[in-house]
């Protein structure tokens, strides 16, 4: 099938950004690198010179990945009038234009708090009433008794038209019950709007997502940009606070360069039935197991079979729930990275197009660097114990330190300086001095963080080896404090792999050790983090002096899981 002609990007035009995509990339690896060797070189080469430039050489990729959609979105959002249409590759009224379609609102839960599902739902239908082109349904994966028994009850007390659906067994995971639904309950709808169990998006993101369908009959899916849900916990109200900045660069400079060949994330967006249920039914892997991160396969098949996949880069209106507490949220890590690197044999899966195998080879990329980053740790820490790193030049050093930094993070620095640029977005945020408090904190936040979650990483990348076998378990959502003992069970490698990385340096070279703390230190601290950051008394600290709270906060949105409750070991 020929490729969809899209009028707003023709496409000699779109090869010369991805081109541009691509040189920055390219020439981000190559300074890089350069830079390091520059470090390396001097007083002859060892071993673990040779080694460490090895490591890095392998996550500098990933460095001008985040650099070249840095660069573009930022730009783009600086200068465009309107950033998101800027970059979306459809034209047509995705304002006023009537809602002549029949959408599907499909909610997939498992094992699901049904008091915390149902709420944002009933405000969606409240908002869409006035139009028959929507209906509600619930498609449960749940097979405990006692909680289907309480998902009957709940949504029989629901007060407006919803239709529920229980599968007898959770063939396929999300995927299946997506496509079981597409199968045998989705006669009549045009489009099906995917949503998970924390999901929450506004009738105005909704009609807007089914419009851009109507104005584009060759798209299969609308990804809409989705920010995370006003949190009463500190680690949740941290994570989506920096992530909302990066992502919103992120996308638009993606969308910038990708166009109609864009990722989908699964939920909160919004899918084209016909081509979805022809193109997107996922086979088993060739050991025989599923797979796992359906979506990134899905999106990429729909654009072999010649059907458009973009973003929609508005961050308003679309809203999810972030992991209450840093276990949580590593558990979460450890999933998608089995899914993610599932992604190694499909990418010679026939059939496909050169963006649908970029989208799976990143998705890897996001995960694969993670061994690298500690071995890079370790081997740093031996070159110090080995006399080796005597005669590091101490400038090119702090240059590599600082555009390491700069450029692995610009997403997110970008994006928190295009917030302080403009009064009326920092105005959201509660003005520029409340905003740039909470960027501080969040910058903070993330250095500790990244720092312990490669060893994670790593270590689920291991179990992997070792056999164990991923699947998709139900997942907590409600705030909660972290013990002690709990925290120290979980994080006593990383600790112990940090002592031994920082008394190495410290014993060989003090100045090296300060190098390393703002990219390591997270590993000495790792259980205290762990547990501050689920305490319930700095998150309420941080509530009341509304330290990375979000617009829909300070619009005076409750946190979506409510006050949080502290528990012992």
């Amino acid at each position: 099938m020929a490729r969809p002609s899209f009028p707003s990007m023709q496409w000699p035009a779109m090869l010369v950004r991805r081109l541009i995509f691509f040189a920055i990339l390219l020439l981000t690896t190559i300074g890089l690198t350069a830079l390091m060797w520059s470090v390396l070189a001097p007083g002859g080469w060892t071993v673990a010179k040779a080694l460490l430039l090895a490591c890095f050489i392998g996550v500098a990729p990933w460095l001008g990945v985040c650099l070249g959609n840095a660069l573009p979105g930022f730009l783009i959002l600086v200068l465009a009038r309107h950033p998101a249409r800027t970059v979306l590759p459809v034209d047509g009224d995705i304002d006023s234009a009537p809602i002549t379609a029949r959408t599907a609102l499909a909610v997939t839960i498992r094992n699901e708090d049904m008091a915390l599902v149902l709420p944002p739902l009933r405000r969606l239908l409240e908002g869409l009433a006035d139009s028959d082109r929507f209906a509600l349904f619930i498609l449960s994966d749940t097979q405990d008794p006692a909680l289907v028994a309480a998902e009957e009850a709940a949504i029989a007390a629901f007060p407006l038209p919803v239709r529920y659906r229980r599968r007898a067994a959770n063939t396929g995971f999300k995927a299946g019950n997506v496509m079981d639904f597409l199968d045998h309950h989705a006669v009549g709808f045009d489009f099906v709007l995917t949503l998970d169990a924390d999901s929450e998006m506004t009738p105005a993101a909704v009609r807007c997502l089914v419009r851009i369908m109507q104005a584009a009959p060759r798209m299969g899916i609308v990804q809409h940009l989705t920010a995370g849900r006003p949190a009463a916990s500190a680690f949740p109200r941290l994570f989506q606070f920096g992530m909302r900045a990066g992502m919103r660069v992120w996308s638009i400079g993606q969308g910038w360069w990708q166009d109609d060949a864009g990722p989908y994330w699964g939920h909160n967006a919004i899918l084209r039935i016909a081509p979805f249920r022809a193109h997107c039914r996922l086979q088993p892997l060739p050991d025989g197991s599923p797979i796992l991160s359906h979506d990134q396969v899905e999106a990429a098949r729909l654009r072999a079979a010649g059907w458009g996949v973009c973003v929609w880069a508005d961050d308003d209106g679309s809203l999810e729930a972030n992991p209450p507490a840093l276990p949580e949220f590593l558990h979460r890590d450890a999933r998608w990275l089995a899914g993610n690197l599932q992604y190694r044999h499909l990418l010679v899966m026939p059939g496909l197009r050169p963006m649908g195998r970029w989208q799976l080879m990143q998705a890897i990329l996001l995960f694969a660097g993670a061994p690298l980053y500690n071995a890079m740790l370790a081997l740093a820490a031996i070159a110090a114990a080995t006399g080796d790193t005597a005669d590091f030049p101490r400038g090119r050093l702090l240059a590599l330190a600082l555009a390491w930094t700069l450029i692995l993070y610009a997403p997110k620095l970008l994006g928190y300086a295009e917030t302080l640029i403009f009064r009326a977005r920092s105005a959201r945020y509660g003005g520029r001095a409340r905003f740039a408090a909470g960027a501080a904190a969040e910058f903070a936040f993330t250095l500790l963080l990244d720092a312990l979650s490669y060893p994670t990483k790593t270590l689920a990348m291991l179990r992997l080896a070792l056999g164990a076998r991923p699947g998709w378990l139900p997942q907590n959502r409600s705030d909660r404090g972290v013990g002690w003992a709990e925290a120290a069970r979980m994080f006593w490698p990383h600790t112990l792999f940090g002592t031994a990385v920082f008394a190495l340096l410290a014993w060989s070279s003090w100045p090296m050790a300060l190098w390393a703390l703002p990219f390591a230190g997270g590993l000495l601290v790792s259980v205290p983090f762990c547990v501050a950051t689920s305490d319930p008394r700095l998150s309420a600290w941080l509530r009341r002096r509304r330290i990375a709270a979000t617009p829909e906060e300070l619009a005076g949105n409750q946190p979506c899981n409510g006050p949080p409750t502290y528990s012992t070991p």
